[in-house]
């Protein structure tokens, strides 16, 4: 295995683009992400970008020269087979990929991804030198705050038992908390709900001794780390990031001590 570098502490961020851009689109963007990697080496960060499958060998090579680490947005279980249309884990690892996103709501609500599915990918992702993304989240949003926090723990515990399930104890997991009510909203979910939230999260993985970070998504977007940071690890920016200028604002805002 491979864990990204840095200690048990250091903060994350990065973006997935899923598939808003075309090639061109895409590869004009991983620029402007190069010309942040400065700014998120200084702030100690790690920094991730996660573009579509077919541009992740020319993000590679315009990222070769950075210490932004290249991810891609899923992979099957199996590394190699009659899979037809799936794309292996061991290809990735080779093209450069170091951090792999799955079990994102989406996969689940519209392929049918089930905790079981996403165990398994993890697997894979971890056998072949990477680092599994794992997206967490309630489906539910409840107007009473108590209440909400333990529907949003209830639901999310299994989810991050399944990715466990299939990894060694010391490997190097990764978990974006996103409110699936949150995703695609105008706003974030509230910073007091996340925190919470994030803390129970962190009480059920506190004894496992390999390094777990936290790191929000769910409409994330500049001017909300500050009051997440006592309890997150960072951010998992979605269409926020499209414009790289809100890249840049939070890796301002995740510098300041």
């Amino acid at each position: 295995m491979a864990p990204i570098p840095g200690k048990r502490e250091k903060r994350i961020i990065g973006t997935s683009l899923k598939m808003y851009f075309d090639l061109p689109s895409t590869l004009t963007y991983i620029d402007s992400i190069a010309t942040l990697a400065p700014a998120a080496e200084k702030a100690n960060l790690d920094f991730f970008v996660i573009p579509d499958f077919i541009s992740v060998l020319p993000s590679k090579e315009k990222l070769s020269s950075t210490n932004v680490i290249l991810g891609a947005q899923d992979c099957y279980h199996e590394d190699k087979g009659a899979f037809t249309g799936e794309v292996s884990p061991l290809t990735l690892s080779q093209a450069g990929v170091k951090i792999v996103e799955i079990g994102h709501a989406e996969r689940r609500k519209l392929f049918g991804e089930t905790d079981k599915d996403v165990a398994a990918k993890a697997a894979a992702i971890v056998r072949n030198g990477m680092v599994p993304l794992v997206c967490i989240g309630e489906k539910n949003k409840s107007n009473i705050a108590s209440q909400a926090v333990g529907i949003a723990v209830s639901e999310c515990k299994p989810q991050i038992d399944a990715a466990f399930s299939s990894v060694p104890n010391d490997a190097d997991v990764v978990f974006a908390y996103e409110p699936v009510w949150a995703i695609g909203a105008s706003e974030p979910a509230s910073a007091d709900h996340v925190v919470a939230v994030v803390e129970n999260l962190r009480a059920l993985v506190a004894d496992r001794p390999g390094r777990v970070r936290f790191l929000y998504g769910g409409s994330a977007k500049p001017g909300i780390w500050k009051a997440l940071a006592p309890a997150l690890d960072g951010m998992f920016l979605g269409r926020f990031a499209h414009d790289f200028k809100n890249v840049e604002s939070i890796i301002r805002e995740m510098s300041e001590p």
